[in-house]
């Protein structure tokens, strides 16, 4: 099998951290080769790999071959790679193939409402991947409903493969002293994690803030930060971990979402989720998360009040809920996507 590897260089935001958990889950199930579609980072993939995992193919420039496959099936990706029986595209585009079946996941269509949120090609490449492959992979059922309305996709040809947790989620300390001073913890508070983009609702939180509601931190990339709220930038995971399990509650007030993994993650600590009632994040949460109408500050407000109030009320419950999504179920559900490519 042949992935698209791309997303595991740099800082693993969503999409690299579920193409690396896939490709080390997978590694036990089939044989996994991914291949860099990009010059600069080639020689970085190779030590980014998981282990059980191969490197293949040649530096190649990103943006020359995003510009070829726009237009057309040339070139394919077994004469960059070598054969294989699927293709996996783990980044909205299917990397044409000759022989090999395809298989593309597909994250969520923000970027169909708001073209701000990817590069001008990526509609018209994510959508033409989505029908040329054989089978879609989505995070969730509501992606999957999503994208066979909207790119007339048939609903039987698309697989919902949920994302996973790593079980360090599941024992996670909260910062000691030390980690509290280094990136300005408070005592108490409420966390977002993310790129405060337009589609995570980073504006509706600080105007839910309130005197009576803990201090916000922000745990993600990004240049602005307001009056009195703390940001961390970006976060390993092995802090990450550490800073969602000391928050009082965390909070996801995004406008759109394909699955919503921090919510999931801060569930397996334990911690109180307040999130939008949008279809993935209702989804995902099951129950075990405060709803709010999207955009809705008042409501945003009186839901972090109740969540606070009975902090360790459904703890054990929340784990248990999180502890159902695992990487291994991930890999299984894409083994099976392959399977219905192929046959």
């Amino acid at each position: 099998m042949l992935a698209d590897g791309t997303p595991l260089l740099g800082r693993r935001t969503g999409i690299g951290r579920y193409t690396a958990s896939l490709a080390d889950a997978l590694a036990s199930l089939v044989d996994v080769r991914l291949v860099g579609f990009t010059a600069r980072g080639w020689r970085g993939l190779r030590s980014a790999v998981p282990a059980g995992t191969r490197a293949v193919g040649p530096p190649l420039p990103a943006r020359l071959l995003r510009a070829c496959w726009a237009r057309g099936s040339f070139p394919p990706v077994e004469l960059l790679a070598g054969r294989a029986d699927v293709v996996h595209g783990t980044n909205f585009v299917l990397p044409p193939p000759l022989r090999a079946r395809g298989v593309v996941t597909v994250h969520d269509l923000a970027f169909l409402d708001d073209p701000r949120l990817a590069d001008p090609d990526l509609p018209a490449l994510a959508r033409r991947s989505a029908q040329r492959a054989a089978v879609v992979c989505t995070p969730t059922a509501a992606v999957a409903d999503a994208v066979s309305a909207r790119w007339d996709v048939p609903r039987d040809g698309v697989v919902v493969t949920p994302l996973g947790v790593d079980r360090a989620w599941f024992d996670a300390a909260p910062p000691d002293p030390a980690l509290r001073v280094h990136f300005g913890l408070p005592p108490e508070y409420l966390l977002f994690v993310g790129a405060d983009g337009p589609r995570k609702g980073l504006d509706t939180l600080l105007r839910a803030l309130a005197p009576d509601l803990p201090p916000l931190v922000i745990a993600g990339p990004g240049a602005s930060r307001p009056a009195d709220v703390a940001r961390t930038g970006y976060l390993p995971d092995p802090v990450l971990r550490r800073v969602v399990a000391g928050a009082s509650a965390l909070v996801l007030p995004s406008r759109d979402e394909g699955f919503g993994l921090p919510a999931l993650e801060a569930l397996a600590c334990g911690i109180p989720v307040v999130c939008s009632d949008i279809p993935a994040l209702r989804e995902v949460t099951a129950g075990h998360a405060a709803l709010f109408p999207r955009d809705d500050v008042d409501a945003l407000r009186d839901a972090l009040r109740e969540a606070l109030s009975r902090p360790r009320d459904g703890a054990d419950a929340r784990r248990a809920h999180a502890a159902r999504f695992t990487w291994r179920a991930c890999a299984e559900a894409t083994l099976e996507a392959y399977r219905r490519a192929v046959g």
